[in-house]
């Protein structure tokens, strides 16, 4: 099964990281949801922070992880909160298993197909050779050409821990990615529609939901309302927490 953390008592509040991400990016989230009344679990997806590593690497197979989860823990009726490619795992839950989910948060995913676009955060990270024993300080020095962004580069850091005395590691499956990359982009099947409210939320200054693309979202998703996130990017839970937290709450509640 896949490796969680679970806060608070109430209803269960499922919340699923993006690409590359893991359930320590979300704790700070999950104390303010469980103060609302929400049993929290941080999933962490497989082939990401502290599950299992496998092949097997797609939205079904990561779509069945979930449901497995839910059903090792007694989860008969969840909501759940998507970052990215976590949103695109629970749009494809939500809309296989409908009667298991009352209500769904897509944080700045569409629907649709994306083209490959990670190229230089996976060089980045295929430059790291860890045979040699690189240092944090060094990993990040060799992650600068590639990922000049700050808070990107922070953001994969977090997946750095000790494999053993003195051997840093990534903690993703980075060779699974490298082979399978274009996995992350895939679109959710054209017949899969889930009718109960589910909000998307995107950043103002992210281009991956469109306007033009809320016609999909609405063949997919006809309960759905939309909030923008005024002067934020992709990360815009990172960006601004207090107010992705404001409207999360609120639709939840």
């Amino acid at each position: 099964m896949i490796y969680s953390r679970i806060e608070g008592q109430g209803k269960p509040l499922l919340i699923i990281h993006g690409f590359l991400g893991m359930s320590d990016n979300w704790k700070s989230f999950a104390s303010l949801y469980a103060a609302e009344g929400f049993q929290v679990h941080l999933l962490d997806l497989r082939n990401h922070g502290k599950s299992f590593h496998s092949h097997e690497f797609s939205y079904d197979i990561m779509s069945q992880d979930v449901l497995e989860y839910c059903q090792g823990n007694h989860l008969e009726k969840v909501s759940m909160i998507g970052h990215s490619m976590g949103g695109k795992v629970a749009m494809l839950f939500a809309t296989t298993y409908p009667q298991m989910v009352d209500k769904l948060i897509v944080a700045d995913i569409g629907p649709k197909y994306y083209p490959p676009h990670h190229q230089d955060i996976l060089a980045g990270l295929n430059a790291v050779d860890f045979s040699v024993k690189p240092s944090r300080t060094e990993v990040e020095e060799i992650l600068f050409p590639y990922i000049p962004d700050f808070g990107t580069r922070q953001f994969l850091m977090k997946n750095l821990y000790w494999k053993e005395p003195g051997q840093l590691d990534f903690r993703f499956n980075l060779k699974v990615f490298n082979e399978q990359i274009d996995v992350i982009g895939t679109d959710l099947p054209k017949e899969n529609i889930f009718d109960h409210p589910t909000l998307f939320i995107r950043g103002g200054n992210s281009n991956y939901i469109l306007d033009t693309d809320l016609p999909e979202i609405q063949q997919h998703f006809p309960n759905y309302q939309l909030i923008t996130i005024p002067n934020v990017g992709h990360w815009l839970h990172a960006e601004n927490p207090k107010l992705f937290f404001e409207e999360t709450a609120r639709f939840l509640k």
